[in-house]
This record gives C-alpha cells, structure tokens and sequence, in this order.
C-alpha cells in the first residue's frame, strides 16, 4: 500500500528510470492503486512472489536493478496470531531470498521497509534506532528477524543495506482491514467502529505523501548499514480515532450519539499501548512530515467514498478477527 504511493511518485519524477513493481497480488492488493502510472514508458509490473528463489534469481538476471525497495509482506497484526508460520514464511524467508539475489546482483542500495513495532510497546520511553527489539506479536517479530538477515548482509560483505522503521501510515490505497480505512469504511455502510479492548491504545498517524518523501530521501541520503525512524509526533488513541471520524462522517460532536457508533470487543492476545519513536536522525537527512491530520484525514474520507470496491474482498476485510486462539495455524504455508 505504501509502496504503491512510492512507486506512483518514483515513475513521474524520475522519467529516466526504469521503475519495476514486482507484486504476489494477494488479498490486499489492488493495481488500480497504479492506473495513473500503468502506461508510462518507465514503468513495468510483474507478477511474482519474493519466496521462490529461481523466480527471483531469474529476475535479477534478466533485469538491471540497481536499487531495491523491499516493501512485500504480510503485515495484518490480528491475522498473525492466527496465521504465524505463513507471516514468517514469507516475511523472514522471503526477505532472505531477495536479498540474497540482490546481494549476488550487486545492487547498489537495498531498503529494508521494516516497521515501529519491532521496538514493542513503551508508555514513556521513546525509542531510537539504537532501542533493543522486544517485538510482542508475530507479525512484529517476523519484521525483527528479518532486520537481522538483512543487516547481515552488511556486517558480512558490507553490502548497502538500509532498514527504515515507521509509524502507522494512513491515506488512500490502503487496504480496508486496517483500522482507519476499516472505522472509515464501517461508518460509510453505517456500521459501527469495532475497538479491541479498551481502545486507549494510542498510534502515531504518518500520512502517504509524508512517507513517500522519507524513502525518497533515504534514498538519496540514507548511509549503508544504517537504521532510520520515520516517526510522527502526532498520536491518537483507538478510542478518539473512533470519535474523530464518527464527529466527521456522521456530522455529530454529541457524546452518546458517538457511543452508539462504537463497539468495543475482546481484545487481542497483546496490544501495545504506544510506539513512540525519535526521528531525529531522519530530521538530519533533511525529512520532517508536513500533512496535517485535519487535511490528510479528510482527503482519506474522501477517497474511500469513491474507491472502496477497488478490491474484490474489500467486504470481508470489515469483519471483525478472532481473537481468541493466538498461534491456532500449525500446518505449513
């Protein structure tokens, strides 16, 4: 999803690059969120999976790549519980694979787009890149374990490898299993937002354009071997996110009207309270995020007014996860 604003901004503004999206098409994706790009010169899509080796290889071979932009993986937090092995399947495995090929490709830059919740969670302290991993799902500690293989690569050959952590990132093209298309789109159909638990979970909201120009900066500035935060100071609890876009949508600030819309639910196995992050290293490159939430939360509402459909499954994707079994997948991917 982030990578599909990436890809969107790297084919206009860099016309003399060759830009390849390699994507499975799973569940969450849809190519609609590149219909914009799809028929300029300097843009290619293949279809193909980072967990078949030959696959992969072949591509490296045939194609001249001198940058990866690894965003591919399975990133649903509530479905990892339930699907362990497949979440490390194909994001450690996988990972291992691509960058192996991209390794024997002599590549020049390798991004590894790893994620804020491999620090686990903190009411107070605010990590760094330095911050021990303490991941508390296994979604998180499949993107941990990844970070290893991949900084590796470095320790080992010194190959150009950098790891980005961000926050939650919001915007259009996003998949509606995650929790601001998902409120967003429950309150379209006149449904309610389902909270886990208490809802004073509190995440940091990064915007999509935001992003873009974080890894556009590492890019261009981002040192091999190093790790960067792409964090936001801005923070919101489940439970005010709820309130903000029923206020929003339903046009009301009355307090038990907005409780009507919300329905709190059993909570998942764990749930960290807060992932507050130091991006002050980003800061040095030059990086600091600029949409307000009041623009991109309305520009957000606004897209999934029209696109909600731009996915085959987007229906199901509103039903609310089992939370009672974590780790029930015991068979293979």
């Amino acid at each position: 999803y982030s990578a599909s604003h990436v890809v969107v901004s790297l084919v206009k503004n860099y016309p003399n690059y060759l830009i390849i999206n390699l994507d499975k098409l799973d569940y969450c994706a849809s190519l609609k969120n590149l219909e914009t790009v799809s028929e300029k010169e300097n843009y290619k899509f293949i279809q193909g999976d980072i967990c078949e080796p030959d696959f992969i290889k072949q591509l490296f071979e045939t194609e001249k790549i001198d940058i990866v932009l690894h965003f591919a993986a399975q990133t649903h937090v509530d479905l990892s519980f339930w699907r362990a092995l497949e979440f490390t399947y194909v994001n450690v495995y996988g990972t291992n694979v691509l960058v192996a090929a991209a390794h024997e490709a002599n590549v020049e830059k390798f991004v590894y787009v790893s994620t804020d919740e491999v620090y686990g969670g903190s009411t107070d302290e605010e990590f760094d890149e330095s911050s021990p991993k303490r991941p508390t799902n296994p979604y998180a500690s499949s993107k941990a374990a990844a970070e290893c293989f991949v900084q590796s690569y470095w320790e080992r050959y010194q190959f150009p490898v950098v790891i980005t952590r961000s926050s939650n990132v919001y915007g259009p093209h996003q998949y509606p299993e995650k929790v601001i298309p998902k409120f967003i789109s429950l309150l379209q159909q006149n449904r309610k937002c389902c909270i886990h638990g208490s809802g004073l979970q509190r995440r940091n909201f990064l915007y999509a354009t935001d992003v873009v120009e974080a890894f556009l900066t590492v890019l261009k500035e981002g040192k091999p071997g190093e790790i960067y935060n792409i964090g936001t100071n801005f923070e919101m609890s489940i439970a005010q996110l709820a309130k903000e876009l029923i206020r929003l949508i339903k046009k009301t600030s009355s307090e038990s009207e907005m409780e009507h819309w919300m329905d709190y639910v059993k909570d998942r196995p764990t749930n960290d309270l807060r992932y507050p992050m130091n991006s002050e290293k980003m800061h040095n490159l030059g990086w600091r995020p600029k949409v307000p939430w009041k623009e991109g939360i309305k520009k957000t509402i606004e897209w999934y007014k029209e696109n909600f459909h731009n996915w085959k499954n987007s229906e199901k994707a509103l039903e609310p996860f089992p939370v009672t079994e974590p780790f029930a997948q015991l068979s293979g991917p």
